[in-house]
């Protein structure tokens, strides 16, 4: 059974920044791509990033192109979320998604992603 346990969430200030983990094991990490989702209260789960398997290929949400960047250290089984000029409306909790099939292309629904960790809560005061 796959596990992915997220980590490095917190309460910051608009404009830091924060760097989201995600651990994932139970399979052959490399050959999966990995997303990340978020979502805030009263609001429905929404995208922010993938990445392909292999690491070079990418996707992000409008909202956070050119803040947030996605990156996976496939020897450590790990997706990172790096997240910079944080706003108050990023305030969610973040969610680590990998896809059931490998070497999928990616996207943006969760429908392409069929495990989940239990989120890491990111707090930015404006």
């Amino acid at each position: 059974q796959v596990q992915l346990v997220e980590s490095g969430g917190g309460l910051v200030q608009a404009g830091s920044s924060l760097r989201l983990s995600c651990a994932a094991s139970g399979r052959t990490f490399s050959n999966y791509p990995m997303g990340w989702f978020r979502q805030a209260p009263g609001k429905e789960r929404e995208f922010v990033s993938a990445i392909n398997w292999s690491g070079r290929s990418t996707v992000y949400a409008d909202s956070v192109k050119g803040r947030f960047t996605i990156s996976r250290d496939n020897a450590k089984s790990t997706v990172y979320l790096r997240m910079n000029s944080l706003k108050p409306e990023d305030t969610a909790v973040y969610y680590c998604a990998a896809s059931e099939n490998a070497f999928a292309r990616l996207g943006r629904g969760p429908e392409n992603f069929g495990f989940w960790g239990q989120g890491t809560q990111v707090t930015v005061s404006s």
